[in-house]
C-alpha cells in the first residue's frame, strides 16, 4: 500500500528491523552492560533487571511507534530524493541521522549530563538503525 509515494509496508518492516537492531544492540553480545553502567544501573542487581523487564512494553510499544514515524519520514524524503538503491539509501539515511538524530542528542547530551559512553550507544544505535532502513526503505518497490 503506497501514501504520498511511500510503501507503508516498507515502513513497516524498517520499523521492525530497527527493534531487531535494538534486541542486538543492547543484549549483553554487545552493549548492554555498559549501556547499564552508563545510564547508572547495576547490571549485576537480578531483582532490578527484572523489575526492568516487567515495566519495558510500553517502552517498546511507544519505540516502535517512534520508529513507524521515523521510517515513514525518511522513506517520503528517499522518494523526494528518487533514491532506488540501498547504498543511496543509506547515504540519506546517514545524512538525516547527521543532520538531526545525533545533533539532538548531542544537545541531550550536554545539558542533561550524560556520559559520553551513554551518548557514543545511543547514537551509534541511531546510526546502524537509519542506515538499515534508508536500505529498506530505498530498494522496496513504490
Amino acid at each position: 500500500m503506497i501514501v504520498t509515494g511511500v510503501n507503508l509496508w516498507a515502513v513497516l518492516v524498517a520499523a521492525i528491523a530497527t527493534m531487531v537492531v535494538g534486541f542486538l544492540w543492547y543484549s549483553p553480545f554487545l552493549f548492554a552492560r555498559p549501556w547499564m553502567l552508563a545510564m547508572g544501573y547495576d547490571p549485576d542487581n537480578k531483582a532490578k533487571l527484572d523489575e526492568m523487564r516487567k515495566s519495558a512494553g510500553k517502552s517498546y510499544a511507544l519505540s516502535f511507534v517512534a520508529s513507524l514515524v521515523a521510517a515513514f519520514v525518511l522513506g517520503k524524503i528517499i522518494d523526494v530524493a528518487t533514491v532506488d538503491s540501498a547504498l543511496y539509501g543509506m547515504k540519506i539515511g546517514f545524512a538525516v541521522w547527521l543532520g538531526f538524530v545525533t545533533t539532538v542528542q548531542l544537545t541531550a547530551k550536554l545539558f542533561g549530563n550524560q556520559p559520553t559512553k551513554l551518548y557514543l550507544i545511543n547514537t551509534g544505535y541511531q546510526l546502524v538503525c537509519y542506515l538499515v532502513m534508508g536500505a529498506i526503505l530505498a530498494v522496496w518497490p513504490r
